[in-house]
Formats: C-alpha cells, structure tokens, sequence
C-alpha cells in the first residue's frame, strides 16, 4: 500500500510516461508523483509531428493534457531538465543541475531516439533533421520556408518518412525519398502494400526511389543556393536544401543500464511492467515484453501501447494486480488515405488481399500462420480494421474461401462457427 511519504519520479512526458502519471492518481496513489523530461514544451501529442503539424500554419502543439490538469492532481512537472544518473540501490537519480530526487518507486519511460546512419559527411551538414520532437519540426518548418528551391530529400521510406514526405508534399515541396531496400515498408509490410503506397506517392508528385544507399552527403552551391548533395553508392546523387532522416529509432536504455536493468531490445519488463528491479517499472517504446496472444516478446511503438501499458503499471504499483495483454494496433495517415493496422503479422505463412468492388483504394490484407489469423492491414476500410481486431482477439478461425470471394460482402459471417 501506498502512503503520503511515497515518491513516484516517472522519466519521460510522452504519451506513456504522461499516463502514467494520471493513471497512479485514479488508482488512488496517495503520494508524490514527479514527472521528468527533457522536451521543455509541456506534454504534447507525438503522431502529428509527420503529419498536421509539418502542414500547419501554426507552431502550437495538440497538448496531452491542459496545465490545470497537472495542478488538478498534484502532479509535478520538471520540463526541460534531463536525467544524467541513476543511482538504484539508494533509489535517487541526479538532473544535468546535479539535483539530487529520491523515488519510492520509478516509472522509466524514456522512450526510444532516431538512428543517425553512418554517413561520410551527415555530421558537417548543417541542414539535415530528425523527426522526434515538436523543436524539429520547427526547425525543419523554418528551414524550409526560407530556402529557394524547396526541394528536401527524405533518407527512409518506412511509414515516418512517407508520412514526412506527404505532408510536405501539400505544401509544395520538391519531395525524393531514398530508400536502400528493395522496396518501401518492406520491414512491415507485404509487397501489396508497398506497391499501393509508391504508387500513392508517385501520384501525387514525390519521387520515390529504392535500392538507394546513401553513401555520403557533402555541401555545395547549385545555381548561387547552398544546397547539400545526398551521393548513393550507384553513384547517382540528389541535391536538397532540407534533409530529413527516417531510418528507425533505437530505445534510450542508458538510465536502464545504470541502473543494471536487464536489457533485451529495449527495458525488458514482466506484464506487470515491471523490470528486473522490483522498484522500477518501464512503459512504452523503451518497454521488450511478452504478448501473450502472440506468445512472443515485442517492443512496440505505438501510442495504444504506451497507454494501455500505463494503466496496468499504474495499477500494479498501486498493488492492483494487472496483466498487460491486448492485441496491438497502428495506424498511418498519408494524402487522403487512412491506413489501419491490427495485430502482428510476422511468421505469416500466407495472405489473402480483398479489393472491395465499386470502391476505389478500398483495400485490406489478411496475414495467417497457417489457419491462424494473426493481422489485418486496411486501407480505407475501417469494417476491415473492426472485424479484424474482433477475430483475432477471439481467436476465430475464419473462412478464407469467403474471405477471398469479394463478391461476398465483408462481415462477421466470414468467421467459421465453431
């Protein structure tokens, strides 16, 4: 039981760590609770940064939570401060002021940082930006209204380079985007997927170009405007006054090692949440846990995750015990086009594709182990979405034949009764 002298610090303000916060007070957490990041800007929303908030007019942010709130609970805001130690046998951990704050327990959601690839010259260019804070998205607005040629070279072509690329697309960028693979999204995605996207994109005037490895980037004057080149090992190159990195994010577990957490692609945590230290919890994209549906371990970088997690850590340290078990979903929003995914589609051993009839880029792609349904992608078709995360949380088995048939319309009767 938790008492009015019990401190809770929680490291990191995203969408994770800020649940976190809210969640320990519904479930009746009696004591301090220090919320520490960072971000100087006060809690915002992440999934717009690749979206509205690259075509706004505005640099205002979409808050998490309004200021009256943090003061409603009692929840202690410490923005702008970063955390260089943590000390876990004395249960304190020290900011880059050298503060010293002792925690009862500690909820480590330090979420994850954009890979910086290898690249001869990346570190002299000036003008390259990444795409993980509400200041980038600042700089790269700003750098990209006072350039001339408004052309920018995006080096990734998975969902955060292709939302990047749409959004600046509508304010009329000159937009290419490189990717080393031989196809976009082939990380996540099948090949019906990918295609429909590069034709998207194409459509609608980005370039997008694949098995491009981009081996050096160096400064130049093009036409009396600095512009910086982005060499590919094929020995074609591209010029850009915006260069914008979307390769992936690795963890931040540099406090978890401190801290002699155990570490596995990430924090590992039980479904409690909690990791190898019965004091300290991780949430969110830093988190490696065990699906149980699944049956196997995951990290997830998703915003369901982030709050479902929370609510269970908040719950377990309160001494409610939970166990973190639900069915992941994502979503990408690019152009007009909405894509919703539901589950976890590796290990598939086959798919099945519906293209509705007389519905243009309505389309959803069925992923199975087997006679297992294990994922659905849909593109603008939400019944798919819905239906999906229906059958695989009840872990139906579903008629393929009918799935297949789109002559048949989509509904819950494509499930076999058992």
């Amino acid at each position: 039981m938790c008492t009015s002298k019990d401190i809770c610090v929680i490291i990191g303000a995203s969408h994770a760590g800020v649940n976190t916060a809210f969640n320990l007070r519904k479930e009746k957490w009696l004591g301090k609770i220090i919320l520490i990041d960072a971000d100087p800007e006060l809690p915002y929303h992440r999934p717009p940064l690749s979206k509205t908030y690259l075509t706004a007019n505005t640099s205002t942010t979409n808050l998490l939570k309004p200021i009256e709130s943090y003061k409603k609970d009692n929840i202690t805001l410490l923005l702008g401060k970063k955390v260089t130690r943590l000390d876990a046998v004395n249960r304190c951990l020290f900011l880059d002021n050298e503060t010293k704050i002792y925690y009862t327990k500690l909820v480590l959601a330090t979420g994850a940082k954009p890979i910086i690839p290898t690249i001869e010259g990346l570190k002299e260019t000036a003008s390259y930006f990444c795409l993980r804070t509400a200041a980038d998205i600042v700089a790269i607005k700003e750098t990209y209204n006072a350039s001339k040629t408004k052309k920018v070279v995006i080096i990734g072509g998975g969902y955060i380079g292709l939302e990047t690329a749409a959004s600046l697309k509508k304010i009329g960028a000159e937009v290419v985007v490189l990717e080393r693979e031989s196809r976009i999204l082939k990380r996540v995605a099948t090949a019906v997927i990918s295609d429909f996207f590069r034709d998207l994109h194409t459509q609608n005037g980005v370039q997008i170009l694949e098995n491009k490895e981009v081996s050096k980037v160096e400064n130049t004057l093009e036409n009396g405007v600095k512009v910086t080149k982005v060499h590919c090992t094929d020995a074609s190159y591209f010029a850009a006054e915006v260069l914008i990195l979307g390769v992936g994010v690795i963890p931040n577990t540099e406090l978890a090692k401190q801290a002699g957490l155990k570490l596995k692609n990430g924090i590992s945590v039980a479904n409690t949440g909690e990791t190898s230290n019965l004091n300290i919890y991780a949430v969110g994209d830093c988190a490696y846990h065990y699906n149980l549906h699944y049956k196997t371990y995951v990290r997830l970088e998703s915003v369901q995750n982030a709050v479902d997690q929370s609510k269970i850590i908040a719950a377990n340290i309160c001494g409610n015990p939970l166990i973190y078990n639900t069915i992941p979903w994502f979503w990408s929003d690019q152009y007009n086009v909405k894509l919703q995914i539901v589950g976890l589609a590796e290990n598939y051993t086959d798919y099945i594709v519906r293209e509705e009839q007389d519905k243009e880029n309505v389309i959803s792609v069925w992923y199975f182990n087997n006679d297992e349904l294990l994922a659905v992608n849909a593109i603008n078709h939400t019944k798919a979405y819905v239906f999906g995360t229906k059958f695989i949380k009840e872990s139906k088995k579903i008629a393929k034949e009918k799935l297949a048939d789109t002559s048949i319309p989509l509904s819950k009767d494509i499930a076999v009764v058992n």
